[in-house]
């Protein structure tokens, strides 16, 4: 829609000779909300960028640290696990020395 007059090819591009720009019959003027401003919107967006910018660090920081705890855990598992080995021996080595004083009393 390239005819001329349209917003797109004005008629002519000195501004004297334009018609003004009337504001709209349905909207009331000042009808945008003061607070708003295209700088925090812009902060906002920046905000968010950067926020999700450093959505992968984050993540790599919780897989890190789920991780470590697992690590933790694996440590503990086999810490028991020789804890328990360990008693089973010298339980094995009690008996045999009672079992050998038995043995050296009853002769």
């Amino acid at each position: 829609m390239n005819t001329p007059g349209t917003i797109d090819r004005p008629l002519t591009h000195d501004p004297q000779k334009q018609a003004p720009m009337m504001p709209s019959a349905h909207e009331p003027a000042g009808s945008a909300t003061e607070d708003f401003t295209t700088s925090g919107a812009n902060d906002s967006r920046q905000n968010r960028t950067r926020e999700m910018q450093l959505i992968p660090e984050a993540l790599a920081r919780a897989q890190m640290r789920e991780r470590l705890h697992e690590a933790q855990r694996e440590r503990q598992a086999a810490g028991l696990v020789t804890a328990r080995r360990m008693q089973r021996r010298a339980e094995r080595a009690s008996r045999r020395a009672r079992r050998a004083l038995a043995m050296a009393v009853m002769q």
